[in-house]
């Protein structure tokens, strides 16, 4: 079976080469893909095939999925200018006669109110309207999203946001990729998996930090417009200073809320623990 990985030199993507190789697929493959030669120069250490492939550049798409069976299509990282690149990657797949394009989408993305979930949307709505076959992967917020602001944390003794108290289904990047390895290696994946941990509330998350690390630190929640204004006062720009508060938004109305079930099967184990990753982390 050929198998491609795009935007392999991004942390899920390859992460998820990795999970298709601790799963018995042979290196010669797997085709990773990315734009950056230094980081493909790494991806080839571990023994698989890597090609140059650009989103934006539409040649490079049809040289790389020439003879593609099956492609996880990890999206784009430039947000606001998703959707142009990612229709250069359904057309390619589309052309190439791919068998199955995974597509790494965000919770809920058909009905969520987030500015992020916009783009998703749209490409899922494209993928299903090329006609080729697919599974959309709607991953829920990274663990990694908070246990990276454990020294802020503890720093402040606080946890700032504006997420009221609405629960998010994060997991870690590995649980994602090893998820997705095992949907795109299915004999008949579903067309959609909603995926995400066990729930919790950025309060429980601020009792677990409390709990592994032995320092005291509360769960501050703010309005939406505050929060902006100190994290733009922090350094943050203000447009991703924005997105994280519409995020936080999203998480009080239940945007990124879903059952464990869908990862837990392509795992065949529950999902890493909020717990577990903040010890990781610590």
């Amino acid at each position: 079976m050929s198998l491609v990985v795009t935007g392999a030199t991004g942390h899920l993507g390859r992460l998820a080469v990795s999970a298709l190789l601790a799963k018995g697929v042979p290196a010669d493959q797997v085709l990773a893909l990315g734009r950056d030669e230094e980081r493909l120069a790494g991806l080839a250490a571990l023994g698989v095939r890597t090609q140059r492939a650009d989103y934006g550049d539409r040649a490079s798409l049809d040289a790389a999925f020439a003879g593609a069976e099956r492609v996880l299509f990890v999206s784009g990282s430039e947000v606001g200018n998703r959707l142009p690149q990612h229709h250069n990657v359904i057309a390619a797949a589309k052309d190439a006669g791919v068998q199955l394009l995974a597509y790494t989408s965000i919770a809920n993305a058909d009905t969520a109110g987030l500015t992020l979930a916009v783009e998703h949307k749209a490409t899922e709505e494209a993928i299903v309207a090329s006609g080729v076959p697919h599974t959309f992967l709607r991953n829920s917020w990274y663990l990694e999203n908070y246990t990276d602001q454990l020294p802020t944390y503890l720093q402040h003794g606080a946890v700032l946001a504006a997420a009221g108290d609405g629960k998010v289904s994060a997991a870690t990047r590995a649980d994602f990729a090893e998820a997705a390895a095992s949907a795109l290696l299915a004999e008949q994946p579903a067309a959609v998996y909603e995926l995400g941990g066990a729930g919790f509330t950025l309060a429980e998350l601020a009792a677990t930090v409390s709990e592994v690390t032995g320092q005291q630190v509360a769960y501050a929640d703010v309005p939406a417009a505050e929060l902006v204004a100190t994290l733009t006062g922090a350094g943050v720009p203000q447009p991703f200073a924005e997105v994280l508060a519409d995020a936080d938004l999203g998480l009080a109305r239940g945007d990124l809320y879903v059952a464990p079930t869908d990862l837990e099967t392509l795992l065949g184990r529950p999902a890493t623990s909020l717990a577990d990753a903040v010890r990781a982390a610590v």
